[in-house]
């Protein structure tokens, strides 16, 4: 009897976890009703195929200058209005034209898991597919602009793309396995050591490969602009410092923004001084 009791516990608990992880990996679609015509630009609605024979749905509003797009994290979407919405038209109203797509398994775009960084990769490299395919002309000097997931992707597409001019990775993981755990507790109120038995259930369900993203480090020779917080709940800011440190020994062009806000909200807390030093970033790079 006792065995059967501690069977059943044991079933549960990996039922349980296995419930927690496909939570992850499929999380809700948050989509908004604005588009840029809110914010004054004409745009178009465009679907991007991807590499892997995906549907990614975008905007694209066409501007004078060079091509920004911006990238949302962990379930958020382009309709996100704690830093998408204020980076779209804080872009176009400095002259850039913007890409701004839902990554895979967020907002309209096709895909059944989110991978946090891995195949997201994918996405980013089949917008600037379609950009060299329908804007040739925009397609020479390409910026990114990426919070959280989408800063990781920032950060492996300035190392894995030459079509990829600079970035800007605000509040990037680092170390993926602590920010899966402590995302645990900040999403879900649940104990971070339960991360542990998590996480084999993530990746049998979406496949995705472990990233290390301090080899990076040794990678990025690209100007980047890292934005991190220290009232971070998933990013302690030391592991992007320890990052920073590291890259600028093969990158004469990163930079590190430190400031005291939570996780992707110095835009929100500071923005006047998030736009001044964007703007700095990309006027110098792009």
């Amino acid at each position: 009897m006792i065995l059967a009791i501690i069977t059943l516990l044991i079933v549960a608990f990996l039922a349980f976890s296995a419930f927690v992880a496909y939570k992850m990996v499929k999380p809700p679609r948050f989509i908004g009703d604005w588009t840029p015509k809110d914010l004054g630009y004409d745009y178009e609605d465009v679907t991007i195929e991807t590499r892997d024979g995906l549907k990614l749905s975008a905007w694209w509003v066409p501007n004078e200058g060079p091509v920004v797009m911006p990238l949302h994290g962990y379930t958020r979407s382009r309709w996100d209005e704690v830093y998408m919405k204020q980076t779209i038209e804080f872009l176009l109203k400095e002259g850039y034209s913007v890409l701004v797509f839902d990554f895979r398994a967020h907002g309209k775009s096709e895909g059944k898991f989110t991978t946090v960084g891995d195949r997201e990769l994918i996405d980013v490299l089949s917008a600037v597919d379609w950009l060299k395919k329908n804007h040739p002309e925009k397609a020479e000097k390409i910026g990114l602009i990426g919070f959280s997931m989408g800063a990781v992707v920032t950060i492996r597409a300035l190392a894995e793309d030459e079509g990829i001019t600079c970035g800007v990775a605000d509040s990037p993981p680092i170390y993926l396995d602590k920010t899966g755990a402590r995302g645990l507790k900040y999403f879900a109120n649940l104990p971070e050591w339960l991360y542990t038995f998590v996480k084999p259930f993530t990746v049998l369900f979406s496949g995705a490969k472990e990233l290390n993203m301090l080899e990076y480090a040794d990678k990025v020779r690209k100007p980047l602009l890292l934005i991190a917080g220290e009232n971070d709940p998933l990013v302690r800011p030391e592991e992007v410092r320890e990052f920073y440190e590291r890259n600028k020994n093969v990158n004469p062009d990163v930079e590190l923004w430190v400031t005291d806000a939570p996780h992707v909200r110095t835009l929100k807390f500071h923005p006047e001084e998030w736009k001044a030093r964007v703007r700095n970033f990309l006027s110098k790079h792009l």
